[in-house]
């Protein structure tokens, strides 16, 4: 039986939500059925060690997405795959446009965000007007799947809903002989939050709910870089916030994740955010802003987490201080996101979405 070449397209494999599930997708499609390469416009990033080596990468050595099409279309055109999986949404918008050069090829968008949300250019608004030339667009959650439909006028047909998998046994392997942080001082609770220091991720509001809390014994440890990052330090200053601390970004997040009371999600909108099921499968119980982005199909309601309007500071500070006075079960929160997201359980809809696209 002829193999099903796939070639996975990304930026690059830094430590970011969509490098990861590409990632995880790759390693583990069976390989007796499919023959997945990744190609990246530049290889780098944390992730490349974890890519098994059976997985080619190809490198087309470009910086800026907009000069990397010529060469994505060259590879496409020499190397003839049976599907192409455009894993990030600016390369598949730029993309759509082209699909019908190859009729022989598949073509499969993963959307990483609720679009509208996220794409501010008009230019690449333009792009999606293209965006039902692919085959199949894969949207992570509801709220993303119907901003496809309702703004963008995708046909329904079109889109499979298929949720982020969770890889226990890599979390389980980073979390070998883990120890609790340094940092963790044993008078304090100790809350965490992730993610890349943008406007998205509202970590502004964070700082100001944590302004109400600077007389507590809870320490806020946030983790990631990014292009605010200094406006955010000063704003933790102008706040006189010391129980605040910013770690950068890191290698082993997870240890953070387990040996915290607390996970917040503080983001403005989402895609369907790994962090959030990461957070439970560390056994760590969340509140997360009640923003768009499949974040009340993960929370299952005082089982592994709460949902709250982080805007009103004084409501979530409370909220923050309740919960951190009750026990939970970790087992229960590990139980809830192994379940329903386990890497077997979403890689399956992953093959059967691909055997079904060659037999159409």
């Amino acid at each position: 039986m002829k193999k099903i070449s796939v070639i996975f397209i990304l930026p690059d494999l830094e430590t970011g939500g969509a490098e990861r599930i590409v990632t995880t997708i790759a390693n583990h499609l069976s390989r007796d059925r499919f023959d997945p390469k990744i190609l990246l416009l530049r290889k780098q990033g944390g992730y490349l060690n974890f890519v098994k080596k059976d997985v080619e990468i190809i490198d087309i050595n470009t910086e800026r997405i907009r000069h990397s099409l010529k060469p994505i279309l060259g590879e496409i055109y020499r190397r003839k795959p049976d599907i192409v999986f455009s894993g990030f949404g600016e390369v598949n918008a730029y993309l759509a446009l082209f699909i019908k050069l190859f009729p022989r090829t598949k073509f499969i968008a993963r959307e990483t965000n609720v679009v509208t949300q996220h794409v501010t250019r008009k230019e690449i608004k333009f792009f999606y007007n293209f965006y039902n030339n692919y085959q199949k667009i894969i949207a992570q959650s509801d709220d993303m799947m119907h901003d496809l439909i309702d703004n963008f006028n995708i046909k329904k047909k079109k889109i499979v809903k298929i949720n982020n998998p969770v890889d226990f046994d890599f979390i389980n392997e980073k979390l070998a002989g883990s120890v609790r942080p340094d940092c963790f001082k044993y008078n304090y609770k100790h809350v965490v939050a992730i993610g890349n220091l943008s406007a998205r991720k509202g970590f502004d509001n964070l700082l100001k709910v944590f302004s109400r809390l600077k007389n507590e014994n809870i320490l806020l440890h946030i983790l990631g870089d990014g292009k605010d990052k200094e406006v955010l330090l000063q704003m933790k200053d102008f706040l006189g916030l010391k129980n605040v601390i910013f770690h950068g970004r890191h290698d082993n997040p997870y240890q953070f994740l387990k040996y915290a009371d607390l996970f917040i999600l503080s983001s403005r909108y989402e895609g369907f955010p790994n962090v959030l099921l990461e957070a439970g499968a560390c056994g760590t119980y969340s509140l997360a802003n009640h923003c768009p982005g499949g974040i009340n199909e993960i929370i299952q309601y005082q089982v592994n987490g709460e949902i709250s309007n982080i805007e009103d500071y004084d409501g979530f500070s409370q909220r923050i201080m309740t919960v951190l006075q009750e026990s939970h079960n970790r087992d229960a929160i590990k139980n809830s996101i192994k379940s329903r997201f386990s890497k077997d359980i979403i890689l399956n809809k992953y093959e059967k979405l691909l055997i079904d696209l060659m037999m159409k």
